[in-house]
């Protein structure tokens, strides 16, 4: 399953971790980012197609079940973006808390009180992937046990506004500015190698789960980023090297875009 999925089908929770073992692998060969951009372009094209399917499969087998209010299908017509980050917010500190026993206070700010029509399991894999990097950051930066600064995440939207805006704030030591292209890369990770290699052979079943290490093989990242533009919205991310970085989430309304499929 791709990471996110909830729409109950099976068979094809091997593939996902089939194609991560291909990507380490490429990893590991000494081959410049720069000449690797067909693969990375390839590696787009078969996620949004993946997304895509899953979305027809999700809203199918939902419809064929009781109805939900609010719902139609898997795409909740009041969904709150408040209330998916502070879920994600849990799922976050619960994973850094494991992992270094802590973790940072997290406060949100802006349109607590908007809802729109969207995929709410979309945007909680995007938020949690924004704060797990965010915390991770944060902890490693300030060092364990530290008075860790606060990460901050606005909602921003209006009624003329033409996307909802989530920002997530850190002051996590940012990115150096010769790796700004490569975070976008399926093949680029600061995780620890024994972590990669665990992840590749983890259950397929947990894989993206709260019981999955904070930081994996590195497909994220460009994997949130697909799920935003898929709805014609956007990721991107701005970082200060030596103080923190900000990451701001475009998401359109549903409703008015047009399903963005590679050719």
């Amino acid at each position: 399953l791709l990471p996110g999925d909830d729409d109950g089908c099976e068979g094809e929770g091997s593939k996902l971790p089939a194609v991560e073992e291909g990507e380490l692998k490429a990893g590991r060969d000494a081959v410049e980012f720069e000449l690797m951009e067909s693969t990375h372009a390839f590696l787009d094209r078969f996620y949004i197609s993946r997304i895509g399917i899953r979305v027809l499969i999700g809203q199918y087998l939902s419809l064929r079940q009781p109805p939900v209010e609010s719902y139609v299908g898997i795409i909740c017509s009041r969904t709150s973006p408040y209330e998916i980050v502070k879920r994600a917010i849990d799922d976050a500190a619960f994973m850094c808390t494991r992992k270094y026993g802590d973790a940072p206070e997290v406060i949100i700010t802006g349109r607590l009180d908007m809802t729109f029509p969207y995929v709410p399991t979309h945007l909680h894999y995007i938020m949690l992937e924004l704060l797990k990097n965010s915390m991770r950051a944060t902890v490693e930066y300030h060092g364990i046990d530290a008075d860790y600064p606060p990460i901050k995440v606005v909602i921003a939207d209006g009624s003329d506004n033409e996307d909802v805006i989530i920002k997530v704030s850190d002051e996590g030591g940012g990115i150096p500015r010769s790796n700004m292209k490569r975070i976008w890369s399926y093949l680029f990770t600061t995780a620890d190698p024994e972590i990669q290699e665990g992840m590749v052979a983890f259950n397929e079943n947990v894989d993206h789960s709260i019981d999955s290490p904070l930081a994996g093989l590195g497909y994220g990242l460009p994997i949130s980023r697909s799920y935003a533009r898929y709805f014609g919205g956007d990721l991107s991310i701005m970082s200060m090297e030596g103080y923190g970085t900000d990451c701001f989430v475009y998401l359109t309304r549903l409703g008015n875009t047009r399903e963005p499929l590679p050719i």
